[in-house]
């Protein structure tokens, strides 16, 4: 039965059936603190148990599951907060003691915030101080908050979009809304979501594709094992022991399991992996190609963005026969490659990709009309992409257009230097950028972190590139950091470069 069904973190397990009582009584007391059809519940949660609670509680409601980054400062949860019109915010407890003093009081009323104790495995896979992970006296706690309310009395928890802010990358983050349900589909991310998946979440579900791979795994009855945060090692030992079928990854991950050594890599079964979906960015293809020699053909890919859904498909097959592509556009999407004056580029021809997966709702930025108008065109909407499409209509993403750096007229795309960079095996991490330039505009920087122990210079990176990438690519500045502004997604935030950097 799908209600004997568990999730599972750490030693701790839950199931199917208790996640939906629980839920239940937390929209009673959604409900009871003022929580009405359209409203918005935040949840400022690491991957957790009652992550996937609260979603379901919303939904019971009618309101609206807003996701936001446990990563963000105050200024920046407030500004979520605040755009959504949060009227509850469940959140961890050690980060609700960090924010709590620096939240402004006038801002908060009307929000009833409640405290989730964080929880052992949490607090070992990052490092957390024990006392600082109760909540505080004068914060509701939601383990005594959950067990104070009635049972629900209203119909069950329905399928609904969670309001996801994109990543601010490049700038504020905005909410996508969908304008209605979206159901969840067998078709979905290429078949994963179906009752028989073991899913491994190991990517943070404050973002689309991995909230979408918990939450449609949920509703269909599969499992889902929660991974702390994503470790490569670790991720070998989860797929063993638990038999993992699905998962969804992004490239950094990939990258990083392909660096462990061989003889840690030959240590673990993965012989129960069936699918794995990969998306977020770039992934180079001798990565691709690499993992599904090692893992066999269960590696599928697919471009999109929060606001278009996923409008390609691309098996491991695909991949390799086509190297560097994300697939073809599936049935039901349209896919243009647009100039800047809005023309239709030529096949083979890079332009800004515009596309639409035809069944899912409309969205809105939240509070932003003028956002959403401006990146549609003839009724496709652009994630901010550069792309191509061959004569066979397969799609190849160049870079991100915020990304592209443009030296001496000349436009290069951070993403093929990224690529060349990831294949030396003394580079753990690096992010490539544009800087200003005097002369040229714009300049190319590369920030690397070295693998553990190694020590590089400009010269040996540079004379490494030049045998992969042509001349005018070639970083004319190399810094090397101890550490890079990612998310837990694997994306990479850019825009802090910059201002660190520039």
């Amino acid at each position: 039965m799908t209600d004997a069904k568990k999730l599972i973190s750490g030693a701790r397990e839950i199931s199917h059936a208790q996640i939906r009582a629980q839920a239940g009584q937390a929209a009673t007391g959604f409900a009871a603190a003022g929580v009405t059809p359209g409203d918005t519940v935040a949840i400022m949660l690491r991957n957790d148990f009652p992550f996937i609670v609260a979603t379901l509680a919303a939904s019971m409601l009618e309101a609206t599951a807003t996701p936001v980054n446990w990563h963000y400062t105050a200024d920046e949860a407030t500004h979520i907060l605040a755009d959504s019109g949060a009227k509850a915010l469940v959140v961890h407890a050690d980060i609700w003691r960090t924010l709590a003093p620096q939240m402004a009081a006038d801002m908060m009323q009307g929000i009833t915030v409640v405290a989730v104790e964080t929880p052992l495995e949490l607090i070992e896979a990052f490092g957390l101080n024990t006392a600082d992970c109760t909540a505080l006296d004068d914060t509701l706690n939601w383990h005594d908050w959950i067990a104070a309310q009635a049972s629900w009395q209203g119909d069950p928890p329905q399928p609904r979009s969670a309001m996801i802010y994109t990543s601010g990358t490049t700038g504020k983050p905005k909410g996508v809304k969908r304008l209605g349900a979206t159901a969840v589909t067998t078709k979905g991310n290429h078949g994963s979501f179906v009752p028989e998946a073991r899913l491994l979440l190991t990517a943070p579900m404050y973002h689309s594709a991995p909230n979408r791979a918990a939450m449609s795994t949920f509703y269909v009855g599969g499992e889902i094992v929660i991974a702390p945060r994503f470790d490569a090692q670790d991720t070998l030992r989860l797929i063993e022991e638990h038999k993992i079928s699905h998962s969804f990854m992004v490239p950094t991950m990939l990258i990083r399991l392909l660096k462990l050594p061989d003889d840690v890599r030959a240590k673990y079964d993965i012989s129960s992996l069936k699918h794995i979906v990969i998306a977020g960015a770039p992934c180079p293809p001798d990565v691709k190609g690499a993992i599904i020699n090692w893992w066999g053909p269960v590696l599928f890919e697919y471009y999109g963005g929060t606001e278009t859904g996923a409008i390609t498909y691309c098996t491991s097959e695909d991949a390799l026969a086509h190297p560097g592509t994300v697939g073809k556009a599936v049935p039901d999407a349209t896919i243009r490659i647009l100039d800047e004056d809005g023309n239709e580029c030529p096949t083979g021809t890079a332009g800004e990709i515009f596309g639409r997966l035809h069944p899912i709702p409309d969205f809105t930025y939240q509070g932003n009309p003028q956002a959403r108008a401006d990146v549609e065109i003839d009724g496709l909407i652009t994630c901010g992409d550069i792309g191509y499409l061959d004569a066979d209509g397969y799609l190849y993403i160049s870079d991100r257009k915020k990304d592209m750096v443009i030296s001496g007229g000349v436009n290069i795309y951070p993403a093929e230097i990224e690529a060349a960079l990831f294949d030396h095996k003394g580079i753990h991490d690096c992010a490539v950028f544009g800087l200003p330039h005097a002369e040229f505009g714009e300049q190319v920087v590369a920030a690397i972190l070295p693998e553990p122990g190694v020590v590089m210079d400009q010269t040996q990176v540079n004379d490494f590139l030049r045998e992969r990438i042509a001349a005018y690519m070639i970083p004319r500045q190399v810094i090397f950091v101890e550490e890079l502004p990612r998310d837990d997604s694997g994306k990479i935030f850019k825009r802090k470069l910059r201002d660190i950097y520039g």
